[in-house]
């Protein structure tokens, strides 16, 4: 039995069938009654409030953004890799931070390690909200990125003879830790198989976590754009005995709160959805679980014991922190809180659908991407007749359309695409984005593509 991630809209119809109608016309069906969805006969039927409701925070910001001079020279589509377009409020964070503080937090005993403990306070509690963490904010530790967070679980949840459960779906941020603990630690592992829709087959997945100790869930699939069923793997799972670890890199600041998935670890990057600077991540493990630390040293206390810190989140984060980049991450949450999560997935998934319809109309494009409106706004393409490097290469210098060409750190997911030997184009959408970036992008591929007309003599 294979399982997508699949729910219901409030009007009774099935969610997927009911976006992908609605994003035709820019307009998203979610089961919350003040929103329109496709039962209402057209936009311009609509009251105007009403149809601007879902993103009019984005939209005002961005106003704003473009007002103070924001650079928007190029079509930047590369959001999946990072955020590069960011609020400015995160920049400003900080620079403020370096400028009027750069403390380190902590004991240090006087104001500015005082005010230092307070922001990184701050933003795990917006990371908590934004991410739908339930207990203590402070069950969430810092780490460098997603890579930093996923390493440190697989680490400190594994021992010598364990059994992982990973998938096709994952990242290298996945696979290359869990080779070196099979080399290393003599760790099992057991890879769930993947499809190019984006499903699983749950019957192999009970097989596979038969004796399992953790089991690695891709919330969203960076080439795919797709939702992993992470509850039903989360409840085989735990019947199991295993502990689930989330890899919420591309979902964290894209998906609304109430999307937060069911696992005991969430891993999760800064400087995508969440807005934050390079070097920003965090890892939330469960009350009750203990997760030894990937690093060891810089937590206080008295060295001549041999005890390691228990308490979250010392126990993870030695050394000294990424302060300025922690300002910088509380500044993207706050935007992300003021704007709202929901509006933002709304709008990128509306300006994907429109990506997904122009792409898929150009003669000569091969769509990888399956239609996934619950997931996030990812669309992979193969052209024909041009390989992934030359198509990207293209789009940037002559058409000022940024995207990421290659295998994009995910060669299993290509394998089942069928294209682990020369890769792909993604393009992919933010906060940021707008209809006229997703327009100059159809327009781009399709003038590149077109085929060149040959004089008849």
């Amino acid at each position: 039995m294979r399982l997508r991630s699949r729910r219901r809209c409030g009007c009774g119809r099935d969610f997927t069938g009911c976006l992908r109608a609605a994003a035709r016309d820019a307009l998203v069906c979610r089961p919350v009654p003040a929103l329109a969805c496709h039962r209402s006969s057209a936009r311009e039927n609509e009251p105007e409030e009403l149809a601007e409701q879902p993103w009019a925070p984005v939209e005002a910001n961005l106003k704003r953004m473009h007002s103070s001079g924001m650079d928007r020279a190029n079509h930047y589509m590369d959001y999946a890799a990072t955020s590069a377009v960011r609020p400015p409020e995160v920049a400003a964070a900080v620079a403020e931070f370096l400028r009027g503080n750069g403390c380190t937090p902590g004991r240090g005993g006087h104001s500015g390690a005082t005010e230092a403990a307070r922001i990184a306070f701050r933003c795990r509690r917006a990371l908590a909200r934004l991410l739908g963490l339930p207990g203590d904010p402070g069950r969430i530790a810092f780490m460098h990125n997603a890579t930093h967070a996923l390493n440190t679980a697989l680490w400190g949840l594994l021992d010598e003879g364990d059994v992982l459960v990973i998938s096709q779906y994952d990242h290298n941020a996945v696979f290359r830790p869990a080779h070196y603990l099979a080399a290393s630690m003599g760790v099992e592992v057991r890879m769930l198989s993947g499809s190019p829709d984006g499903s699983v087959d749950m019957d192999e997945a009970v097989r596979l976590l038969d004796g399992a100790r953790v089991l690695v869930v891709n919330v969203a699939s960076n080439v795919l754009g797709t939702r992993m069923p992470v509850e039903p793997l989360a409840a085989a799972a735990r019947g199991a005995g295993a502990v689930v670890v989330a890899d919420a890199a591309q979902s964290a600041g894209h998906l609304p709160p109430s999307a937060s998935p069911e696992a005991d670890v969430i891993a999760f990057t800064g400087h995508k959805g969440l807005l934050g600077p390079q070097g920003t991540g965090g890892l939330w493990v469960r009350e009750g679980l203990e997760c030894r630390s990937l690093l060891c040293g810089g937590t206080g206390g008295d060295s001549r014991r041999r005890r390691m810190p228990k308490a979250m989140p010392d126990r993870l984060e030695a050394g000294t922190g990424n302060s300025p980049g922690i300002a910088g991450l509380l500044a993207g949450c706050r935007f992300l809180a003021e704007a709202g999560t929901r509006a933002i997935h709304a709008r990128e998934m509306a300006l994907k659908g429109k990506l997904f319809d122009g792409l898929s109309g150009i003669p000569g494009v091969t769509m990888l991407s399956p239609w996934a409106p619950d997931g996030v706004p990812v669309v992979t393409v193969k052209a024909e007749s041009m390989d992934a490097a030359a198509l990207a290469g293209r789009l940037d210098r002559e058409h000022r359309v940024q995207t990421r060409a290659g295998l994009h750190c995910a060669p299993e997911v290509h394998r089942i695409l069928g294209t682990a030997g020369g890769g792909a184009v993604r393009f992919s959408l933010g906060w940021a984005s707008s209809e006229e970036d997703v327009e100059a992008a159809v327009s781009a591929v399709d003038t590149i593509l077109k085929p060149v007309a040959v004089p008849v003599p």
